[in-house]
């Protein structure tokens, strides 16, 4: 069997003869550098830049260093590198060369031929690059953020199966929203291919979910998994993923590690969750929420109603003192007093002329027994009896005329009830603190909190946002 020997042990460089023979410096400088170069060849070194100086020709010199020693390297201009603009002092490479001898210095150094970026280095700008990349495509744009839905009962997920991420969320979510329902597309979160399950297990939500009735679609897509180095995350930082995670129709929740870890997937995502348990809070918040209120509604409402009540009497009260002065019944009773007076003042007209008449007859009836007109007499009597049905014609319609007016008079009065507004679909809007009228959108601002009165009910908002009504201008 042959001995194993080390790259470094070169045996005996000279014979015996050879050693009592004198070499020049030149010439011992040239024996190194040859058995250097035939040895080792091309050879792979890691370690940290220092040193870094770029001559104006373009070649580089640097020196390549750990923590016990340091190795000389030139990178020449001609040599066509990846990573030449990355390389700087403080920079951890992986470096392929040949090993050689500067003969004029003495001095043993590497002929740099490539260029690795090395570790978390690497992968740190790798991100940064992608991350400047997707941002100025737009891809973390605020406008095209989505919002979750604030009641979701079937929702995707992205993890794996034995990933404490998703015991976190289903823990959270049976505690906090028991018929929540998760579809699960069980993927690898980290190492090779990774990034590729988790892109097929995006297509495959959309697709499944698009496949549904659309009551029974999912609401939006987790995409979790627990902590972990910038290494055990990189498949979230896959530019294949990130432009999966854009293109999904369903909205999309990132919860990717802990607090402080950040992903390219968190920077697309509709919305970023620093943990896989807080991202389960977000999407049950909803109906958390809303089951609190109903536990507290009884309470609420009743006070409510006691306001509304309170309100109610106060409009009683206020109607009741001005029915006091314009009652329909004081009204109807003082038509009734005027239409008694027209009945006394037709009767005494109707006396006064009866007796007119029958004076006139009498007159007539001497006349007559003196020239025995009878037909004039027939004549006067028809005209007496046309007299008497316009006097009660005349009655009649006087009667009539009052009636309308009053009938009139009740109507302005239903017409003038401040109910009676609000029942045809208006509203009083007041701040809800000050309790002052809102007449103009001038007068509030976003945030303020106001309460609207309507015919059965009050609604409490919040202004969002605040728009002039174009119809107006």
């Amino acid at each position: 069997m042959r001995k194993a020997v080390s790259q470094w042990e070169f045996g005996d460089l000279f014979t015996e003869g050879e050693r009592k023979k004198t070499y020049s410096v030149g010439e011992i400088t040239g024996v190194i550098r040859r058995l250097l170069e035939g040895k080792l060849g091309r050879i792979r070194v890691t370690g940290e830049i220092s040193n870094y100086r770029k001559q104006s020709s373009g070649h580089c010199y640097f020196a390549l260093k750990d923590a016990s020693a340091q190795l000389s390297c030139v990178l020449f201009r001609r040599e066509s590198v990846s990573h030449r603009s990355d390389i700087g002092h403080g920079a951890k490479v992986i470096l392929e060369g040949d090993l050689t001898v500067y003969e004029a210095r003495g001095q043993y150094q590497l002929i740099v031929r490539s260029v690795e970026l090395d570790g978390v280095g690497a992968l740190q700008r790798a991100f940064e690059q992608l991350k400047a990349k997707l941002e100025s495509e737009g891809l973390f744009a605020s406008e095209r953020k989505r919002e979750i839905p604030r009641y979701c009962f079937r929702l995707g997920i992205v993890t794996s199966e034995s990933a404490a991420a998703l015991r976190d969320v289903l823990q959270v979510t049976g505690r906090r929203h028991p018929a929540l329902e998760w579809v699960l597309h069980p993927t690898r979160v980290q190492g090779q291919d990774a990034s590729d399950e988790i892109v097929g297990a995006i297509h495959g939500l959309n697709r499944y979910s698009m496949s549904l009735p659309p009551e029974r679609r999912l609401g939006a897509i987790l995409i979790t998994r627990g902590g972990g180095s910038l290494e055990d995350l990189w498949a979230f930082n896959e530019e294949s993923v990130a432009r999966a995670v854009a293109a999904s129709a369903l909205p999309t929740i990132s919860a990717i590690g802990h607090e402080t870890d950040f992903t390219i997937c968190d920077f697309v995502a509709d919305l970023r969750a620093p943990t896989p348990s807080a991202a389960a809070e977000l999407v049950t918040e909803g109906i958390f929420a809303s089951r609190d209120g109903v536990e507290h509604a009884a309470g609420q409402m009743q006070a409510i109603l006691e306001r509304e009540l309170e309100y109610l009497e106060g409009i009683l009260r206020q109607v009741g003192r001005r029915l006091a002065v314009l009652h329909p019944r004081r009204v109807i009773e003082r038509c009734r007093v005027r239409i008694d007076d027209f009945e006394n003042g037709l009767a005494r007209t109707l006396s006064g002329r009866k007796r007119g008449v029958v004076q006139q007859l009498d007159r007539l009836t001497f006349a007559l027994s003196q020239l025995q007109p009878r037909r004039r007499l027939v004549r006067e009597n028809g005209h007496v009896q046309l007299q008497a049905e316009h006097l009660a014609k005349l009655v009649r319609q006087t009667w009539k005329a009052r009636r309308q007016q009053m009938d009139y008079f009740d109507r302005v009065l239903k017409l003038l009830s401040p109910l009676n507004i609000l029942e045809r679909g208006y509203s009083i809007t007041r701040e809800s603190e000050s309790g002052r009228v809102v007449r103009s959108i001038k007068e509030i601002d976003r945030g303020t909190l106001l309460t609207t009165l309507l015919c059965d009910g009050e609604i409490h908002s919040e202004v969002g946002e605040v728009g002039e009504n174009s119809a107006a201008g």
